[in-house]
């Protein structure tokens, strides 16, 4: 083999690399070095790889934070109500500690006037340690180390399908930027898939005592406080959504509803206490949650609950008032714990046979 042949060889080798690292760096679909070129929208569909690029490089002044039940909102329904810019900050565990690392690169490189946070009873007991290397994230991605961006530059699922994909719905599609991360329109709402996805145990466990889950409480507490206390300009609007009643059934059989119920309030009584947190509640909605129709599962409700919720941060509708909190908190908490108790006893009973039993579950 000559000299030249390896010469020619290692100059085209270099020019191709160099080629598909400019094509990358000039679309970035990940959004990673800049927001989307002239005449290209933000096609945000893969949070895992798009939330941290799109929170470093776009322009915004509010954040959308929570799981993936908050992954429905329309973001022009905040853009209206509220008079801001918003972006999505998303993570479908929706734990506080993952987060509050999204709400940290969002203030690191915006001044936020709002941030609307859904806070998940299940995010009050979660690991108060980011999850995202657990959970086999991009974290190339994650952090301002250019030098290890390689896996993004000379990605060929990044050249061959991501790059298409952006300016395909860009030029072509009917893609709306509104719906970033939207995932609704591929599911189905209605009771049948909630029965048949709700895996029922046969058993009940033994009540825990209310304050089981006070360690991970106060520690999941403290770093959503600390986000609010940082940043004392910043209006928190917090809600908690309305899961569906096959929810409230399953956390009774699991032995969780008085510690949940224990959790809210603590939580309640703390979040109420700031003078930049507008706190809302939606799980005692008997309205929504006992309607099967609203769900795709016992957690993930449809686009119309979340455009429901919003309506309500703006009109102020299920807040809970600073001035008179500590009777509304105690209200609310005796009348989720009467509704967990009658959805098991009454409301749930025409359903059972069509509920599926765990077949673990001996």
């Amino acid at each position: 083999m000559s000299q030249k042949f390896i010469k020619r060889f290692f100059i085209w080798s270099g020019i191709l690399f160099g080629l598909c690292i400019l094509a990358v760096v000039v679309f970035d679909p990940f959004f990673q070095y800049h927001k989307p070129l002239k005449g290209l929208k933000a096609v945000l569909t893969d949070k895992e790889y798009q939330c941290v690029g799109s929170l470093k490089t776009f322009d915004y002044d509010s954040v959308v934070a929570g799981s993936s039940v908050a992954e429905n909102y329309y973001n022009d329904w905040f853009n209206q109500g509220f008079g801001c810019k918003v972006v999505k900050a998303i993570r479908s565990y929706g734990a506080t500690a993952d987060l509050c690392f999204l709400l940290d690169i969002a203030f690191e490189h915006q001044d936020l006037k709002y941030v609307f946070y859904n806070l998940d009873p299940s995010a009050l007991v979660a690991d108060p340690e980011t999850t995202y290397s657990l959970t086999g994230c991009p974290m190339y991605l994650y952090d301002d180390n250019y030098f290890n961006d390689v896996e993004y530059w000379l990605n060929k699922g990044v050249l061959m399908e991501k790059i298409p994909y952006l300016i395909a719905n860009s030029t072509i599609g009917d893609y709306d930027e509104n719906n970033s991360y939207n995932w609704a329109q591929w599911k189905e709402f209605n009771s049948d898939m909630v029965l048949g996805l709700y895996i029922r145990k046969r058993t009940v466990e033994e009540m825990k005592p209310a304050d089981y889950y006070k360690d991970l409480l106060r520690k999941n507490l403290d770093l959503l406080e600390e986000q609010i206390e940082n940043h004392p300009d910043t209006v928190f609007y917090i809600f908690i959504p309305p899961y569906s009643m096959m929810w409230w059934d399953n956390i009774y059989r699991e032995g969780d509803t008085e510690a949940y119920l224990y959790n809210m309030e603590k939580a309640m009584e703390e979040l109420v206490s700031y003078e930049n947190v507008e706190l809302f509640y939606f799980l005692n909605d008997r309205e929504v949650i006992t309607n099967l129709e609203n769900y795709m599962d016992i957690l993930h409700f449809s686009p119309d609950i979340n455009h429901y919720i919003c309506d309500c941060l703006i009109s102020g509708k299920n807040r809970i008032n600073k001035s008179n909190y500590q009777e509304n908190i105690n209200d609310i908490i005796n009348d989720m714990r009467d509704l967990s108790y009658e959805i098991v006893e009454k409301l749930v009973k025409p359903y059972e046979d069509r509920i599926k039993v765990d077949i673990y579950d001996n």
